[in-house]
């Protein structure tokens, strides 16, 4: 019996996959895949169904990680601001990568409608604003990526936004159809499936502890092996010690969600009536929607150390009390968090090492249709078309400063920083 997902309602709400074996064994394929979530999952999918055999070796269960745990917000664009891109890559190869995130977005719902997957797929996302600073930098995106990435966004105002979010604490909203949000573990199930269905073996409850370069890289795991003409690594977070020459440009950092008691659909309609996903704009910022059962799902606190704030329930309520007064006295039935991967710029760090090892991590909180985006330029490039993963590799990525001992440290302090920026200006 394999170890349970951590408590979660996403994982109390999910229609369960069958457990698939511990890797025993020396096995061989194709590619060979570390892990089992939404980028390694895509990658396997895209490659089976190009006719390639594939391996995918899973730490724990399919979707344990981020994959399964995240706020389920999927958001064009990546992690950093697009000037961020402009200014590592160019104006040109920027405007060509903001393209290929609004495809990640296109196939993440194609993906959705042809396999089937019952994730709870919802349209619409607003980033809202607290302060004049945030409500002008809002508004003068809007101009910009009208302007120069032809990406149409409507600005609300105050009573625009109040008529479908019960909140005053915000000025208004930057509206985004385009995006939208899920169930994150019943996407990452359903790609399993269809993976499996594929011709995908997935092994779960199978950490890797070494990786293997050479002519055929090889995953080794404490019972077997898989080995391919290929490797990818995509573990994210959860690498730990598999290629210190990648985990040096990554940082795990903690979010947390809580879930609360069903409020009952007239109630929860009264909160969010077009079922949009939120997003306010400070750097620890919060983010919240509905769920299927009419709970509201708030995420948040981001803990930049390698343990959850202290009082955790206590932060969260008084979190979703700011946002909605009137929710004071409803209890949380769930509260879970876990690791998501950050660069140390926020962009996405996507490559490959010598001729046959592939990698997708920093992802940086943005990774819902983007780490599809990853599994798919990965398989493409493994097929022998690189040229558009090779954009990405272009991306420069510097090492956390500090080195293993000092980096999360240092990291915390300028968070504080940070958040200390939020409260005053």
């Amino acid at each position: 019996m394999s170890a349970p997902y951590p408590p979660s309602w996403y994982a109390a709400s999910a229609a369960p996959l069958p457990e698939q074996p511990v890797l025993e064994g020396a096995v061989e394929a194709d590619v060979c895949i570390l892990g089992a979530g939404y980028t390694g999952l895509t990658a396997a999918l895209e490659l089976a169904e190009a006719g390639y055999s594939v391996v995918v070796v899973e730490a724990q269960r399919v979707g344990w990680g981020a994959s399964g745990r995240n706020g389920g917000q999927a958001i064009v664009g990546y992690g950093c601001e697009q000037e961020t891109l402009e200014r590592l890559l160019g104006p040109d190869e920027a405007r060509l990568l903001f393209d290929y995130s609004r495809e990640a977005m296109d196939r993440l719902r194609g993906r959705i409608a042809r396999h089937g997957i019952e994730c709870d797929w919802r349209d619409g996302h607003a980033h809202v604003p607290i302060k004049p600073r945030q409500e002008r930098a809002l508004r003068a995106g809007i101009i910009e990526m009208a302007g120069r990435y032809d990406y149409p966004l409507e600005w609300w105002d105050r009573a625009r936004l109040r008529q479908e979010l019960a909140s005053d604490r915000y000025l208004g909203a930057m509206y985004d159809s385009a995006s939208g949000h899920l169930h994150p573990l019943e996407y990452c199930l359903g790609l399993a499936r269809a993976a499996l269905a594929a011709g995908v073996r997935i092994y779960e409850q199978s950490p890797v502890v070494e990786l293997v370069h050479g002519a055929k890289p090889v995953l080794r795991t404490a019972r077997g092996q898989a080995t391919g003409e290929f490797a990818v690594l995509a573990g994210n977070a959860w690498l730990r010690g598999i290629a210190p020459e990648l985990e040096s440009r990554v940082m795990p950092v903690g979010t947390y969600i809580a879930a609360t008691a069903p409020l009952g659909e007239e109630a929860a309609r009264a909160l969010i009536r077009n079922d949009m996903a939120v997003a306010d704009v400070n750097w620890a910022l919060d983010y919240f929607r509905l769920s299927r059962d009419h709970r509201l799902l708030f995420g948040g606190r981001a803990s930049y150390s390698s343990y959850p704030p202290p009082n955790l329930c206590g932060v969260m309520r008084r979190r979703i009390r700011k946002v909605f007064p009137q929710l004071a006295d409803v209890p949380i039935d769930y509260l879970w968090g876990g690791y998501v991967d950050i660069s140390l710029n926020r962009a996405p760090h996507w490559g490959r090492m010598g001729n046959n090892v592939y990698y997708a991590q920093g992802f940086s909180g943005h990774g819902v249709a983007t780490t599809g985006l990853a599994g798919r330029l990965v398989a493409e490039a493994i097929a022998g078309q690189s040229r558009r993963l090779d954009v990405f590799a272009k991306i420069p990525h510097a090492p956390f400063p500090g080195g293993r001992l000092l980096r999360m440290p240092l990291l915390v302090a300028a968070m504080a920083w940070y958040r200390l920026r939020d409260a005053l200006w």
